[in-house]
């Protein structure tokens, strides 16, 4: 069985978390297991942030998903499939 995995980078993370979250929740079926990490805590809390998702379905679907995320200022995408 194939593993579908999108590695996300937010460099910008509290100027862009609001719109990453938008568009994860509109490709929301087509994740099964999401991962979100950043450093810090409180008021000392990290600007950067990595998003590990395992998706599902066509991987079409996972390049556009990666596509309209890599629009957004200081957002990396990769998509791999193990």
């Amino acid at each position: 069985m194939d593993r579908n995995i999108l590695i996300i980078t937010v460099e910008k993370r509290k100027k862009t978390a609001h719109t990453v979250q938008n568009i994860l929740t509109e490709w929301g079926c087509r994740i099964k297991t999401r991962l979100g990490i950043h450093d810090g805590v409180l008021d000392d809390c990290s600007n950067k942030g990595l998003i590990i998702l395992e998706l599902v379905g066509e991987t079409k679907d996972h390049l556009e998903l990666a596509r309209k995320l890599d629009l957004l200022e200081g957002v990396q995408t990769r998509v791999i499939e193990l």
